[in-house]
């Protein structure tokens, strides 16, 4: 027997969420209540109550928002619980503060604590666990599968029933299959074994959506929602607001870094491609210098850069301007990025699909960039849309909240600066 079959049963507690969200209102609610008040007072009085019913809104928020964001390719859920409680939880005492409420400081703190330990244990079983054992059948374009990391997989050789470690079938169900083959992926759906489509799972596992065999049909399920293009919109005006003060303080003192160092003008302006194909003007901070012939893409090293250019560069702040381009509409804080106009055109002469990526407004960071940086060559760009079609295809405040989580991290690393 496998040796994993013997961690069946706890796998099953552990994946269910219900059982997840019990174990941490008992560790992280109820305990800390407890401690606090000294195994003798009810925890639901006085300043321990609001710290109770605190903790607990904190704890049904965080665990959400953590399940929502670790459901998308490539995320380790550890990394997140860090962030994710330490907003819900600072959200709750900001609420307390503005409301006058009294609360036990060491009671948030204790609950606060043992939040990320349970959450962080959860997360690191749930990775060892929940990893995907997948039979894969040898029909149509399977092949590539098999170089998935983050599946092991089992090629049928024949229509007999799987092992029980098996936790799902994977076929290309638009490939031409024998009839036992077809029986089979049958007796699996109705024995309870999920049977998937192998697009379906490349998606799952890879983050990214294969565009060579979409067809007119499948592109058009690819259309964003349009409730949440307008809601986005609102939340991009509110955080044009909200960053405003401080923004135009840290573009004060980048532009005068840039005069200094090699004098005016201090803005970069460039024809890009934007929303639904409009040609607009986008706004940087300069960091090359001027009058020297060059690609028309930025390359690794490149010897135009200056030094505060680099800098910029490494951690975005170059990009701070483009908060004019999405106050004006031309832009979001997230989404596909947008390319000079001559380096889209080429583009679009050279991939199928190029185009559609500009159904949704171009963001400052975007689903491609925290995964590959910034891209020139063709066959890396085609990878980037890979990227900006998943995007489209599971536009979602959920997404969105992911990348900017994942920005953090860009920034902070100076990931796929050039």
């Amino acid at each position: 027997m496998p040796r994993h079959l013997g961690w069946r049963g706890a796998y099953r507690l552990l994946a269910r969420n219900r059982y997840q969200l019990a174990g941490a209102i008992l560790v992280a609610v109820v305990l800390p209540a407890l401690i606090v008040s000294g195994f003798d007072v009810p925890p639901w009085l006085g300043s321990n109550g609001n710290t109770t019913v605190g903790t607990f809104a904190a704890i049904l928020f965080g665990a959400y928002i953590l399940r929502r964001m670790t459901t998308y390719p490539g995320v380790p859920g550890v990394t997140y619980v860090l962030p994710v409680f330490a907003v819900v939880f600072a959200a709750v005492i900001i609420v307390f503060f503005f409301l006058r409420f009294d609360y036990s400081r060491m009671q948030m703190i204790v609950s606060f604590g043992l939040a990320l330990l349970w959450f962080s244990f959860v997360q690191i079983a749930e990775r060892r666990l929940r990893r995907p054992h997948l039979l894969l059948l040898p029909f149509g374009r399977t092949g590539k599968l098999l170089e998935t990391p983050q599946a092991d997989w089992m090629v049928a050789r024949e229509p007999d029933l799987p092992p029980e470690y098996i936790n799902g079938v994977v076929a290309d169900l638009g490939a031409d299959l024998p009839r036992d083959w077809e029986r089979f992926l049958a007796s699996c759906a109705l024995g309870g074994l999920p049977v998937y489509h192998s697009k379906q799972v490349s998606e799952m596992l890879s983050g990214t959506v294969q565009i060579e065999h979409l067809s007119e049909n499948t592109l058009g399920s690819l259309l964003p929602s349009s409730i949440y293009l307008r809601f986005k919109r609102a939340l991009d005006l509110l955080a044009v607001a909200a960053v405003a003060p401080l923004a135009l303080a840290m573009a004060g003192a980048c532009a005068l870094a840039i005069v200094l160092e090699d004098g005016r003008p201090v803005l970069f302006r460039q024809q890009r491609m934007g929303f639904r194909g409009a040609v607009f003007t986008i706004f940087k901070f300069r960091t090359m210098r001027c009058g020297i012939p060059g690609k028309e893409y930025t390359e690794a090293d490149d010897e135009r850069i200056t030094g505060v250019g680099r800098f910029l560069r490494r951690y975005r702040f170059d990009e701070l301007p483009q908060i004019v381009n999405i106050f004006k509409g031309e832009m979001s804080w997230i989404g596909p990025r947008p390319e000079a106009l001559a380096l889209s055109e080429w583009y679009e002469s050279q991939i199928p699909f190029y185009s559609y990526r500009h159904i949704v407004r171009p963001g400052i960071t975007g689903w491609a960039q925290v995964h590959q940086g910034n891209v020139a060559e063709v066959m890396a760009a085609t990878g980037k849309l890979h990227y900006d079609f998943y995007y489209i295809k599971y536009f979602s405040p959920w997404l969105d909240l992911l990348i900017a989580a994942k920005t953090v991290r860009t920034v902070l690393t100076g990931f796929g600066a050039r």
